[in-house]
C-alpha cells in the first residue's frame, strides 16, 4: 500500500460508479469517457515501480495511454467498450529515462496486464540477482514477444512453463547468465518464429523436440556450452533462414536432414567439435549465403557440394584440418565475396580460376602447405590488396619471387607482398522491428562487427 500511495500522489483518480474502472480521458465531444480498468492501470504502475529508478513515474504518467504517454508503453483501444489496454512494455538503455534501478526486479503485477503482447527488458538487471518465476512466465495469455536481453544478473534456469505461452512468436533470452538445460517443453510453442538463447551458460543437449517448431525462421543457441549432436529434427523446420549454433561443445557428424532446409540463408556451426565428412545432402541448401564452419575438426578434403551452392557470399573453413588440394569448384561461386581456408593442411597449387571470381574481395589461404607459383591475375591481386593473405605457405611463390623455397615466407614477421590480414568473420545482428525496440530479433540480416571486425569493411567496400 505504501508503493500505491506514492504512485498516486499528485494526480486525480476518477472512479466509475461500479468501482471497476479508472476514468483516464474525456472524449473530444465531452461525451463518454475513454477508460482503463483500475486493476490494469495499477498493475502498470507497480511493474514500472519495480523496474525504474524514479519513484514518481506514476505521477508523471497518470494517463499512459492518452494524455501522458511514455515511449516504452503502448496501448490498444478495445472499440467495443472504449477501453484502453496495455499491450507493450519496453525498457532499454537506448531511450529509457529514468534507467532501471540497481534493485530492479520483475513484478508479479504483470499478471494484472492480461492484454500484454510485448515485454522487452534490455540491460535492466545488472546488479541484484533476478530469476524467471515459473508461475509468472506461464500465465501471460496474450504475450507474443518476450525479450529479456543483456541482463548480467538474470540467472537461473529457463522455466519450462514458458511452454504455456502458446501465442509467442519471438522468444529472446540472449546475453544473460542463464544456466541449466534447454527445456524440451518449448516444443509446444508452435507459433514461434524466432528463438534466441545465445550468450548464456546453457548445458546439456539440444532437445530433439526442437523440430516441432515448424514456424521457426531464426534459431540461435550460440555461445553456450551445449553438448551432444545437432539433432536431425532440425531438418523439419522448413522456414528456417538462420541457424547459429557456434561456440558450443557439439560433437559428431552433421545430420543429412539439414539439406532439407530450402530457405536457409545463414549457417554458423563454428567453434565446436563437429567431425567430417559433411553430408553431400547439404547440396540442397540452395539459398545458403553464409557457411561458417571454422574451428571444427572436419579433417577431410573440401566438400564437393559447395560448388553447387551458387548463392554463397561467404565461406569459412579456417582451422578445420582440411587436406588435399583446393578444387576448381569455387569458380562457380560468382557471388562469393570472402573465402577463408587458412590454418589447414591444404596442398598443391592455387587454382587460377579463383582469380576470376568477380565479387571476391577477401581471400585467406595462409598457414597451409600450398606450393608452386601463384598464377592469379594481376588485376585480381591489385583489387584485393592487403585482403589477400598467403602467409606461411613455404613452397608458394609469386611472379615477383619466381624462385620457390622454404625461406621465402618462413615466419609470421616475414610477410608476403600482400601484407598481413587479421582473421575475420561476420556476425548477424537482428535489427529492430520498431523504432522503440532496438536490440531484438528480426528476420532482416545486417552486418555488424563482432570478433573479427575487419570483414565488415571487406564486405561493404
Amino acid at each position: 500500500m505504501a508503493l500505491m500511495s506514492l504512485l498516486l500522489v499528485g494526480f486525480l483518480v476518477l472512479l466509475s460508479p461500479d468501482n471497476n474502472e479508472v476514468m483516464c480521458a474525456e472524449s473530444e465531444d465531452g461525451g463518454s469517457m475513454l477508460v482503463m480498468e483500475k486493476e490494469e492501470l495499477y498493475g502498470l504502475f507497480e511493474v514500472m515501480g519495480s523496474l525504474l529508478e524514479d519513484p514518481t513515474w506514476g505521477e508523471m504518467h497518470p494517463q499512459p495511454c492518452t494524455e501522458t504517454p511514455w515511449p516504452g508503453v503502448e496501448c490498444e483501444l478495445l472499440q467495443e467498450t472504449s477501453t484502453f489496454h496495455i499491450t507493450k512494455i519496453h525498457v532499454g538503455p537506448e531511450d529509457t529515462t529514468p534507467p532501471c534501478k540497481d534493485s530492479a526486479k520483475i513484478s508479479e503485477s504483470l499478471l494484472k496486464l492480461p492484454y500484454l503482447k510485448t515485454l522487452s527488458l534490455i540491460n535492466c538487471f545488472t546488479k541484484s540477482p533476478v530469476s524467471l518465476s515459473e508461475p509468472l512466465f506461464g500465465a501471460l495469455p496474450s504475450l507474443e514477444h518476450l525479450a529479456l536481453e543483456s541482463n548480467p544478473s538474470l540467472s537461473g534456469e529457463i522455466p519450462s512453463t514458458l511452454s504455456n505461452l502458446t501465442g509467442l512468436k519471438i522468444l529472446c533470452l540472449s546475453q544473460n547468465n542463464m544456466s541449466g538445460e534447454i527445456p524440451k517443453e518449448i516444443a509446444s510453442l508452435v507459433n514461434l518464429e524466432q528463438l534466441d538463447f545465445s550468450h548464456n551458460s546453457l548445458t546439456g543437449s539440444i532437445p530433439e523436440e526442437i523440430g516441432m517448431l515448424k514456424s521457426l525462421s531464426i534459431l540461435d543457441f550460440s555461445w553456450n556450452s551445449l553438448q551432444g549432436v545437432v539433432p536431425s529434427s532440425v531438418g523439419e523446420m522448413q522456414f528456417l533462414e538462420k541457424i547459429d549454433l557456434g561456440s558450443n561443445k557439439l560433437q559428431g557428424r552433421l545430420p543429412q536432414e539439414l539439406g532439407k532446409l530450402k530457405s536457409l540463408v545463414f549457417l554458423d556451426l563454428s567453434l565446436n567439435s563437429l567431425t567430417g565428412p559433411m553430408p553431400e545432402k547439404l547440396i540442397g541448401l540452395q539459398q545458403l549465403q553464409y557457411l561458417i564452419m571454422e574451428g571444427n575438426p572436419i579433417n577431410t578434403s573440401i566438400p564437393s557440394f559447395i560448388g553447387a551452392l551458387n548463392k554463397l557470399i561467404m565461406i569459412s573453413f579456417s582451422g578445420c584440418g582440411l587436406t588435399g588440394s583446393i578444387p576448381t569448384i569455387f569458380s562457380n561461386l560468382t557471388n562469393l565475396t570472402a573465402l577463408y581456408l587458412d590454418d589447414n593442411s591444404l596442398t598443391g597449387t592455387v587454382p587460377q580460376q579463383v582469380g576470376t571470381l568477380p565479387n571476391l574481395d577477401l581471400l585467406n589461404l595462409s598457414r597451409n602447405r600450398l606450393t608452386g607459383e601463384l598464377l592469379l591475375p594481376q588485376d585480381f591481386i591489385a583489387r584485393l590488396g592487403n585482403k589477400l593473405d598467403i602467409r606461411e605457405n613455404n613452397g608458394l611463390c609469386t611472379n615477383r619471387n619466381p624462385s620457390c623455397s622454404s625461406s621465402l615466407f618462413p615466419a609470421d614477421n616475414n610477410k608476403t607482398w600482400a601484407g598481413r590480414n587479421p582473421d575475420m568473420k561476420p556476425t548477424l545482428y537482428q535489427g529492430p522491428d520498431t523504432s522503440s525496440y532496438s536490440p531484438g530479433l528480426n528476420k532482416k540480416f545486417v552486418f555488424f562487427p563482432s570478433i573479427h571486425i575487419f570483414l565488415l569493411f571487406a564486405l561493404l567496400n
